[in-house]
Parts: structure tokens; sequence; C-alpha cells
């Protein structure tokens, strides 16, 4: 054979297999391409909210095969709640944790679930968050915002805690009180409607606004008040229960356009588990710290919850916070 043709061949031979390893190599890239996603909330590292937000991330990347690599962020280092609601339309964050209040700012009708004493207790919530009125709203805020809510998760029951010289005992202890709240207008309907001077500070300022007496008080679940150590610049611990409380699991449009059929199930069942998870952890600390911050020196006490609903009712109604009636009432009815 001509050795001018044998080395054409070779030459050729040798392209062409190269250019099936890089084709081979390519593939394989692209199978293995990872996605790192943020994953952004307010909470701290003890909580439940972390640690189960955390074994969302992994459980969705072993279920996804290693596609989506999550890293979580809390105790709001990629900013306060408004700034990460806000990421999720920015693309500065992939999933958020948040309450409903703040979601709320986008499509009002969702924060009706923070009117105060719309909840019996926590199986009353749990069941509302199947519930088709709550689809409904969720649908509601997709459309409007174009991310999507996954799950309803349990936060607990909100407690007026108040400093050593302002016990609050009853509706009217309430009146010329100020007390922190988050900054969100979903929480003023609970402090306005008793004569209380609300007052909005940033989560990760609270601590400090108690204790140089920037406010004389803040509402929060039992659990919260223990992880943030409320109970240390606080005295009172009071029972209203007034708002019983949920965050929602949220992804970005952005990125809930990105998945396939698959990815958007495997997606929403984690999340749930991890709802499910939080919620059951949060109901079960919340049986426990009573006593303990009694225990502590705190003065727990037991409020008489239906004369601070029927004060709250009597001065304020949800239409008057942009609620819909029709949504409050069908809440209620949920048995």
């Amino acid at each position: 054979m001509n050795p001018k043709t044998t080395s054409k061949r070779l030459a050729l031979k040798t392209l062409v297999l190269g250019a099936m390893a890089a084709t081979a190599f390519g593939a394989a890239g692209i199978a293995n391409a990872q996605t790192k996603l943020k994953w952004a909330h307010v909470y701290e590292t003890s909580e439940p909210f972390h640690k189960y937000s955390v074994w969302a991330a992994e459980e969705i990347k072993k279920r996804t095969n290693g596609k989506y690599d999550i890293q979580v962020f809390p105790a709001s280092s990629l900013g306060k709640e408004a700034d990460i609601n806000q990421g999720l339309t920015l693309g500065t964050v992939d999933i958020v944790l948040t309450g409903a209040s703040f979601a709320g700012r986008s499509y009002t009708p969702l924060s009706i679930s923070y009117f105060p004493f719309i909840f019996r207790d926590a199986e009353h919530q749990l069941k509302y968050a199947k519930s088709d009125v709550f689809k409904e709203l969720a649908k509601g805020y997709d459309d409007k915002t174009g991310n999507h809510i996954t799950a309803l998760n349990y936060y607990g029951a909100r407690h007026v805690t108040s400093s050593a010289a302002r016990p609050v005992n009853k509706p009217e202890d309430m009146k010329g009180l100020k007390i922190r709240v988050p900054d969100a207008p979903a929480y003023l309907a609970f402090p306005k409607a008793l004569g209380a001077n609300a007052t909005p500070i940033a989560f990760a300022e609270v601590y400090l606004a108690l204790q140089n007496g920037t406010v004389d008080a803040q509402e929060n679940p039992l659990p919260t008040i223990e992880a943030k150590k409320f109970f240390e610049v606080q005295k009172n611990i009071s029972l209203t229960g007034h708002i019983v409380d949920s965050l929602l699991t949220v992804v970005s449009g952005q990125l809930w356009g990105k998945l396939s059929a698959d990815e958007k199930k495997i997606f929403s069942e984690v999340m749930e588990e991890a709802a499910d998870k939080t919620g059951r952890e949060i109901i079960a600390s919340e049986a426990r710290l009573v006593e303990e911050f009694k225990k502590r020196g705190n003065n727990v006490i037991t409020v008489d919850k239906a004369a601070f609903r029927e004060a709250v009712l009597k001065n304020t109604k949800p239409t008057d916070h942009g609620y819909r009636q029709a949504d409050y009432d069908r809440i209620i009815a949920i048995k």
C-alpha cells in the first residue's frame, strides 16, 4: 500500500477517534453538570426550619442524582426577609422559607392567615394547608409573581412577651404598649385593634431593641422566643396565641420554569416532607417550653384568649386589611 495513503488513513482515524472521545466527554460533562442553588431564610441554625431546609437540600441532591447542589443560607445571611423575597425576582436567591405576610406583599389575599384568631390551633392550620382555599390563594400568588409555593410549614402560635414593667394579663394591658412586629402589614391588625404602638423592626435587630428598651414587647412562637433568646430580655410571656403562624417554601419562577416535570415532582415532594417534619418538631417543642420558661424564672401568664379575640374582632375585620371576607369565612369553617 502506498505509504502516503496509509498515513492519510491513520490521520483520519485519529481525527475520528478524537472527535468521538470529545463528544463522549462532552456528553458526560452535560450529564454530570451540576446546578448550584441558593436557599435563604432568617432563622437560626439551631431551629427546625434550618435543620429541615438542609435535609431537603441534601434529599433533592440525592433524588436528582447530584444535579442540584443547594446551599442553605440561614440567619439573614443573604438579607432581611423582605430582601430575600425580592431576591426571588432579582435572581439572587432560588428558594426561600418565608412568612405568608412577606409573600403577601405581592399578593395581599395570601396573608389572610395572619388575621388574628382566624385559626383555632395547629391542627386547624394544617387542615387549611391541604384545603382548596389555600390552593387557590397559593395559585393567586403564583400567577401574580411567577414564583411557586411548594409547601406550608407550621411555625407556631404567636405569644406576646414584655418587659417586667409591662405584663400583659388582659386586652386593656396592650394599650400604649410599644411592641415590635415584623416589617409586614399583616402583623398590624392585632396590636392596632388593641391600641398598642406597633413598631416594625427587622428580625435580626429585635434582641438589641428589647435589651435597650427601644420597644417594651414583641410577639413570636415559644420556639422562636427560645432560639432568639428573647426570654433573656423579657420577663413576661403572655400566652395570647393570637396568630397561628406559618412559613411558605417558595421556589423562584426562574428556577421553577427550568425544572422538568419529574424534577418539579421531586422538589414538591421533598419540600412537603420537610414541612411536615418541621411542623411535628415545632408542635413538640411548644408543648415542653411553657414549663421550661417557668423554670428559667420567666412569668408565664395564661390569659383569657376569648377575651382577646372578642376585643380584637370588635375593633377590626378582615376587609379593613385588604383581605376577602369570603376567604376568611371559608377558613373559619374548616373542620
